[in-house]
């Protein structure tokens, strides 16, 4: 069916997010292998985050980011300076976030992003790891009454420019015959608001972003996430080509916190583990023996810090995302049917 044109504006607005000026930007390092160099050296990692975004990235009013890209960062620190402190969050849009990491601003991108092949190559970055297995999907009110995606002809939707949302959105419309005025708005703040205002029938992003903005809604109830996902969105950390040192330790910090899980490790235990476990690969990936800190430019207690700050895959998942409503899904251990995996510690 087609919805109507005319709706009524005065929505109840979005609890306010806070959102962070980016500071000065900082020279990049001075070859595309310097990056461990230049943050050990500078003494402060650099670390582009969501403008904000529940459960992900967003400062509270004191300043300090939570969130499960934020823990990423933290976990950087922690392997490299021993204090999740010493980190520098630059809050990015959507569409500026790849200068910021090409431009040697930050020097890693924690921020929801999909790893698709023209960023790999055309933009000149690299995905170490997928954190976080989502899709593309809807949110709509529930008093539009609308119960499929397909119902949706004749709508206008909101979507934010220079992500892969908005040619998802394209390619599937055009799939399935439905046509759609999109309303295109850069920032996330204002976009939502827009959605919330009535501007838009509907509300288009990753379903884990659909559930992180109606969980902030003073009436989430009355926000519904549509059935279908029709895309697949790998999010994960992105860092710059041509600086595998670098790119080594962002990625094997992910397998650390999912092969913690994978073998009982957490935040209360780690220590004790350390000392007592006897399986040979926990003895080398809590750097008993082996060295493989070393290999990564860290030391070799590197795993033991970041476990006990940080906690495994499942402790970060559950503090930010839990409280959500998001489920593990395809983001549990493949041990429990989901595609979360860690390469083995030798």
């Amino acid at each position: 069916m087609r919805l109507a044109t005319l709706r009524t504006l005065g929505a109840a607005v979005l609890a306010s997010v806070v959102a962070v000026p980016a500071m000065a930007q900082q020279p990049a390092p001075a070859s595309g292998a310097a990056t461990m160099e230049a943050v050990k050296s500078r003494g402060t990692l650099s670390c582009g985050v969501n403008t904000g975004l529940a459960g992900f990235a967003q400062p509270d009013s004191q300043g300090r980011w939570a969130g499960f890209d934020v823990d990423y960062c933290r976990a950087l620190a922690v392997a490299l300076f021993n204090d999740d402190s010493k980190i520098r969050y630059v809050p990015t849009t959507a569409q500026n976030r790849f200068t910021a990491l090409q431009s040697g601003e930050v020097d890693v991108m924690a921020r929801n992003t999909t790893a698709t092949l023209s960023r790999d190559t055309s933009l000149g970055f690299d995905f170490p790891a997928v954190n976080f297995y989502d899709g593309q999907g809807f949110m709509v009110k529930s008093s539009l009454g609308v119960k499929s995606a397909k119902e949706l002809d004749g709508a206008t939707v909101c979507v934010q420019p220079g992500t892969t949302t908005e040619q998802n959105l394209t390619d599937w419309a055009r799939a399935n015959n439905i046509k759609f005025t999109p309303v295109v708005i850069e920032r996330l703040e204002e976009l939502v608001s827009a959605y919330v205002a009535g501007r838009c029938d509907a509300y288009t992003t990753d379903i884990s972003g659909l559930a992180a903005t109606r969980s902030v809604q003073p009436q989430a109830a009355e926000h519904v996430i549509l059935p279908e996902v029709i895309s697949k969105e790998p999010l994960g950390p992105a860092v710059r080509h041509g600086d595998q040192r670098w790119s080594d330790l962002v990625r094997w910090t992910h397998y650390l916190l999912v092969a913690a899980e994978e073998f009982g490790i957490n935040s209360a235990n780690v220590e004790e583990v350390a000392a007592t476990d006897t399986r040979p690969e926990v003895q080398r990936m809590l750097g008993k023996n082996g060295g493989l800190g070393a290999m990564l430019g860290v030391d070799n207690q590197w795993a033991v810090r970041v476990i006990k700050v940080i906690g495994n895959y499942g402790e970060v998942f559950d503090r930010n995302l839990k409280a959500l409503g998001i489920q593990r899904g395809p983001n549990a251990q493949w041990s429990q049917g989901g595609q979360q995996y860690a390469q083995p510690f030798r």
